[in-house]
């Protein structure tokens, strides 16, 4: 993206990528079919140690100015969920649009490129590759994060930035899963592939969205976006049930006392999870008469502070995002220019932006390299 907008303005761009392949990330997200942006995408849905910092950005290039872009291509896409606009058949076809426009602008790209050493002299950067040197006025770092490591993922952004004096902000794995506790993976695994609604709540924050359960532990996409906000030691309250009450089991009692809970609560969750809740309360198949306001009532905590035992999360090796990065303080919220180091900009997901799930980091780096690349 920074590329293509550079190269529009006449600028000679070269795009260095150690990688055997381009847009490796692009064409796995999303299921292959890539999330590439949410029409809702605003400061609210992202979080830095700068709030500030993204509001720029964001305003001078929306979602809807990457929507014209892709319209212009003919891009088939879809709304899965309200503001969420997915690829309709493939990652590839946006790959493709994005390579286009590279083309298109005179950028250059060049793949299987080792970067050795980075030097800057002169109001000159001297970069060292495996295929000899580059000579650059403006340098821009567009490496991402530590996640999928696999998908050539590495710590060079957070490096180069220390190299020049700047502050990189504690990085962590986040909209990643869940792992449990041993012993309650045990107890859990019978429910592998299940998923239902639920409300994650941790610091505060609290969302409600389907929970999958896996043979690790818990992920979907309440799971992955609470990662934004807990980190492992800390209090986190799943509810199994959020739209049931206290006063709901109650009336069950009331309304049909020949009815069992376990009757009522098969109507609301997945069947195999109620055989779970029903081995934590047998009296579930009696009679909803015969129960005590005790009984409901400790019914009711069960499932609202479902207990996952959460021991920690999958990290880097199938998050989507790595929290933390490099301090946006440091950076111009206009330029995306280093204080520290003049000719030298940071973009995307190396700065300390971190996204919710939903197309929010994409239309980030959308942004991020736009305006960037309107000043390198």
């Amino acid at each position: 993206m920074c590329a293509a907008t550079a190269g529009y303005r006449g600028k000679r761009v070269l795009v260095l990528d150690h990688s055997n392949k381009a847009g490796k990330k692009i064409l796995m997200s999303g299921g292959g079919r890539c999330n590439f942006t949410n029409m809702d995408a605003s400061p609210k849905h992202f979080l830095s140690d700068n709030p500030h910092f993204c509001i720029s950005a964001l305003r001078r290039y929306s979602s809807q100015d990457f929507v014209d872009l892709v319209d212009r291509h003919g891009l088939e896409y879809v709304e899965k969920t309200p503001g969420q606009l997915f690829c309709e058949h493939s990652a590839k076809d946006l790959l493709d649009i994005l390579l286009t426009e590279l083309e298109w602008s005179g950028a250059e790209l060049k793949l299987n490129t080792q970067i050795l050493s980075v030097a800057f002299e002169n109001d000159q950067v001297l970069i060292k590759t495996n295929h000899g040197d580059v000579i650059c006025e403006s340098l821009v770092i567009a490496t991402g994060g530590l996640s999928i490591p696999t998908m050539g993922a590495t710590g060079f952004g957070y490096e180069l930035a220390k190299q020049v004096g700047h502050d990189v902000l504690p990085t962590r794995a986040s909209l990643v899963p869940i792992t449990v506790q041993p012993d309650r993976k045990v107890q859990l695994a019978e429910l592998s592939g299940i998923a239902c609604d639920i409300s994650a709540t941790a610091n505060g924050v609290t969302f409600q969205e389907p929970m999958l359960f896996t043979h690790r532990g818990v992920s979907g996409p309440s799971i992955l976006q609470i990662t934004n906000f807990w980190q492992p030691g800390e209090a986190l309250r799943i509810n199994i049930a959020p739209a049931l009450s206290l006063d709901d089991l109650l009336n069950v009692r009331h309304n049909t006392p020949k009815k069992s809970f376990e009757g009522f609560l098969v109507n609301m969750l997945p069947k195999r999870l109620v055989e779970v809740v029903r081995a934590e309360f047998p009296w579930l198949t009696e009679r909803s008469a015969q129960t005590s306001n005790d009984q409901i009532d400790s019914l009711f905590h069960y499932l609202s502070h479902f207990d996952i035992a959460p021991n920690g999360t999958e990290g880097y090796r199938t998050a989507e995002v790595t929290l933390g990065g490099v301090n946006t303080n440091e950076v111009s919220s206009k330029t995306f220019e280093s204080q520290k180091q003049k000719g030298l900009y940071f973009i995307g997901e190396v700065l300390d932006v971190t996204g919710w799930l939903g197309g929010y980091n994409f239309q980030f780096a959308w942004s991020s390299g736009f305006c960037a690349g309107q000043y390198v």
